[in-house]
């Protein structure tokens, strides 16, 4: 049994229960700790640190790439599309006016895209026209021939650059957030699993058979793991395989980088290359939430390191990883209330850097 100490203290009942410490629940306690100081805030993270997708992914700070919101568009209509990229967009200056560039390493080298094909490029102009009220520039997306040679990438028949991306320090920006929510007084239980809950006029959250914390309000912040407790929502996890460098000699690549709709991203991290994705190679064994590499897909991504991004060169391979994203239908995520005191903000179909300081904010409103 536990003490009256603890039960006074860290088990004692809260305004909100946040479950996850990653991007969305960091910024979404940030966000409603900023609205509401008087509200007590905890997170619940079943990991010793954040895992999931926040501290496991590439570090892109996504702003999406052509053939991708061209994609988007096709699939479900523009106005969804651009609701999607200005959040994007707004979170990425968010994050910018919230931590200095060199605190989490963010680096705006620009989001460069190949395309093998010309079909994309003729629309180009009307993307830019839809996307001017977002970001302000008469051209987004620009195609770049020069640079092709100049990255090494001469495999690539188009390059087509946009500003308004670039890359970060994943570790460095969940670190620089914990201290912001500490800063607010938001409060954690990390190694913590949640084993069930019960919603009455108050939500009881279950740690173990004889422990649980009341809280007037729960948000889900649990992203692809939500499928015991949101078994109604398209959720879909997608494991995303990465891959490290160790240096290689004389490179010539700056920026972030995406391949055949974002399947494929990779940029530098000094001078070693970081890669990942290819999981539109096998999508069904990509749908877990297992964190572990493949033999076949690892082969894969070395194979595309060889061919499109270091011809002609020696590399070796430094660290492989994985990390859990969640996908759907569309990629549009899924925030909202779903019972009295239930609400969740999940479903970042793999652009959760961006998205979630804009989901937090949306789900303090919510509340």
């Amino acid at each position: 049994m536990n003490s009256i100490w603890e039960l006074d203290t860290f088990y004692r009942k809260r305004d909100i229960i946040i479950i996850g410490a990653g991007f969305s629940g960091l910024w979404t306690a940030i966000s409603i700790k900023e609205k509401y100081p008087e509200k007590s805030v905890l997170i619940i993270e079943r990991n010793t640190i954040p895992l999931g997708a926040s501290t496991r992914n590439a570090g892109f700070a996504c702003f999406g790439s052509l053939t991708e919101v061209i994609a988007d568009s096709e699939k479900m209509g523009w106005e969804k599309t651009l609701e999607l990229v200005t959040m994007r967009f707004n979170g990425l200056q968010k994050i910018q006016h919230y931590f200095k560039h060199d605190e989490i390493d963010f680096e705006l080298n620009g989001g460069y895209e190949i395309v093998n094909t010309e079909e994309p490029l003729t629309q180009i102009d009307a993307v830019n026209k839809k996307l001017k009220t977002i970001t302000g520039l008469d051209q987004t997306y620009t195609l770049k021939q020069n640079k092709i040679k100049e990255f090494g990438l001469g495999k690539s028949e188009f390059l087509i650059e946009n500003p308004c991306e670039g890359g970060l320090h994943s570790g460095k920006l969940v670190q620089k957030l914990l201290e912001k929510c500490h800063e607010l007084k938001i409060e954690f239980l990390f190694g913590t699993e949640v084993q069930n809950i019960e919603e009455t006029d108050k939500v009881e959250v279950q740690l173990s058979t004889d422990l649980s914390v009341i809280a007037d309000q729960l948000i889900y912040c649990t992203n692809a793991f939500t499928s015991k407790f949101l078994e109604k929502e398209n959720i879909i996890p997608a494991r995303g395989q990465v891959l490290l460098t160790e240096p290689v000699d004389g490179l010539k690549l700056k920026g972030t980088f995406h391949y055949d709709e974002g399947y494929y991203y990779f940029r530098n991290i000094g001078n070693r290359i970081l890669l990942g994705g290819g999981r539109n190679q096998d999508f069904k064994t990509e749908e877990t939430t297992a964190f572990e590499t493949t033999e076949f897909l690892q082969n894969h991504l070395e194979n595309f390191l060889k061919e499109v991004i270091l011809p002609h060169k020696d590399f070796k391979i430094a660290l492989r990883w994985s990390g859990i994203m969640a996908m759907g239908e569309e990629k549009s995520p899924i925030v909202k209330q779903f019972s009295e005191r239930q609400f969740c903000a999940v479903r970042l179909s793999g652009m959760g850097v961006a998205l979630a300081p804009k989901i937090g904010e949306m789900m303090a409103e919510m509340i």
